[in-house]
């Protein structure tokens, strides 16, 4: 492709060269496949590490082979693309120009519509990774071959700063404000594109700390023994902070395997990882440094509690790789991982876990697991869309789910009546009978939160963090938590 020549010698009329990773996408396309090799099957692991001593190169164009991400899935730095679409409007030629592999190169530069010609890694060709001084050869070269003495040059990293040395024009974009510094000391008068801060309340977004409330659960045992014991609550505490850091850690493993299709859903893809707001290695490194303090904490709480958390781990590493798109299959391992909450608790407090209380956690999770799953059809049937992106579910299982659904939620409340009449609650209990006054109230609690997901008032949201916000489930807990007091100590 040949570029049009220019007459004027001002920097705005040269070819601009732009970087891909970091500077137009916020992510790193070599990350993202990497991630998508390992969603397809984690084994793959050991084959990238049987690659990397062939070199970068080498190893960019065997995982380009296997995978490549879909262009129209990956975040885009906006105000930066906005400012190409002008400058390919004017005239300018336009180059994209990247150490990734050259196929995934010109998948990129064809989506936006707005490049003349593409520059990248090519193992099959010179086998030079196309980075730092061998991308700036490599511009000059084509700038040269197309008629151009001067270039400019859009990148965002350190290693471009070789790059921007050869430059007629240096634009920063995204950039650290030590590249900028640096950047400036040479070229005054560089465009830049700032850098958006990351801010605690996004990293606190990333690792859900608002899902830390679903670990309340490992008090539940404490609650139902109506035990008092300081000791055993401070040590149930330090299980919930272990769990919640072990819970961040895998919440933050199923984002990144699930990057492509949170961003193809209407609310996901505002979350930091889909966003771009935070990159692929940064929430590597963060997920690995909380699970190893998660689990320093288990086993100051007691080894018992260590294996449960493992179980926990390894249970939820399982669905974010596979059974999540297993229909049906997802709902029970969810309905299992809350329920496994509880059972940690008991274990880190050392107190006996009731079968009732099992059962019920179990019909009201599953219902409450099939809850979240309906408002996410029920979203789909709203846009028109045929299947779940990264489920195995379809809109016209809708009805099916729904009726599962409310089925569990009506045994989890029949649980609780048989309970009522069982010798747990004869001993645990001073007036018993009083705790028939929960199950209507648990049962109102059920027919509400289902009324209001066939009434599209859920969005797609968590059914418990929904509750968490809602007046009436606060009352409702209020409500159940007095009966239980009035059966415990009488009037």
């Amino acid at each position: 492709m040949t570029l049009p020549a220019s007459t004027d010698h001002a920097p705005d009329a040269c070819p601009l060269y732009v970087d891909m990773d970091g500077t137009l996408t916020p992510s790193d396309t070599l990350h993202e496949s990497v991630m998508l090799f390992v969603r397809s099957n984690p084994l793959n692991l050991l084959r990238m590490l049987a690659w990397l001593p062939s070199g970068k190169a080498r190893f960019k164009q065997r995982l380009a082979d296997a995978v490549r991400p879909d262009p129209a899935r990956l975040p885009y730095n906006e105000p930066f693309v906005d400012y190409l679409r002008e400058q390919h409007a004017s005239g300018r030629p336009l180059v994209l120009a990247s150490a990734a592999d050259a196929r995934i190169v010109r998948d990129v530069a064809d989506h936006l519509g707005v490049f003349d010609d593409t520059l990248g890694t090519n193992a099959q060709g010179d086998g030079i990774n196309l980075s730092r001084a061998h991308k700036r050869a490599a511009i000059d070269a084509h700038a040269r071959a197309h008629g151009h003495d001067r270039w400019a040059y859009a990148g965002n990293s350190r290693d471009d700063l070789d790059v921007w040395s050869g430059s007629a024009q240096a634009v920063a974009v995204n950039a650290p404000a030590g590249v900028v510094a640096s950047l400036q000391r040479s070229q005054p008068q560089a465009q830049v594109f700032e850098r958006q801060p990351l801010s605690l309340k996004t990293v606190l977004r990333a690792v859900r700390l608002k899902q830390w409330s679903k670990n309340g659960l490992l008090f539940v045992p404490l609650l139902a023994a109506h035990s008092l014991d300081p000791a055993l609550w401070a040590l149930v505490l330090m299980a919930f902070v272990a769990f919640g850091l072990c819970a961040s850690a895998t919440y933050l493993v199923n984002d990144l395997l699930d990057l492509p299709n949170d961003r193809a859903h209407r609310i996901k893809r505002h979350r930091p990882l889909a966003s771009g707001a935070i990159g692929i290695v940064p929430a590597v490194a963060l997920g690995a440094v909380m699970l190893v303090l998660a689990f320093v904490l288990a086993f100051q709480v007691s080894t018992g509690f260590a294996m449960v958390l493992l179980a926990y781990t390894v249970t939820t590493l399982a669905y974010s790789l596979y059974l999540k798109r297993l229909a049906l299959i997802d709902v029970l391992v969810l309905s299992g991982l809350y329920t496994l909450r509880i059972g940690a608790g008991a274990v880190a407090s050392g107190v006996d876990l009731s079968n009732w209380l099992l059962a019920i956690s179990i019909f009201l999770f599953l219902s409450l697991a099939l809850i979240k799953r309906c408002a996410e059809l029920e979203e789909l049937e709203d846009d028109d869309s045929t299947l779940a992106p990264g489920r195995g579910y379809q809109p016209r299982d809708l009805a099916s789910l729904r009726a599962m659904g409310m089925a569990s939620g009506f045994l989890s409340v029949m649980v609780l009546a048989l309970y009522i009449d069982s010798q747990n609650s004869q001993k645990l209990y001073a007036h018993p009978d009083m705790l028939w006054a929960a199950a209507p109230v648990l049962l109102l609690w059920v027919m509400r939160i289902w009324l209001k997901t066939g009434r599209r008032e859920l969005h797609g949201e968590d059914p418990l963090q929904f509750a968490l916000k809602d007046p009436f489930s606060w009352v409702t807990l209020l409500v159940m938590g007095g009966i239980g007091l009035v059966a415990t100590v009488g009037f």
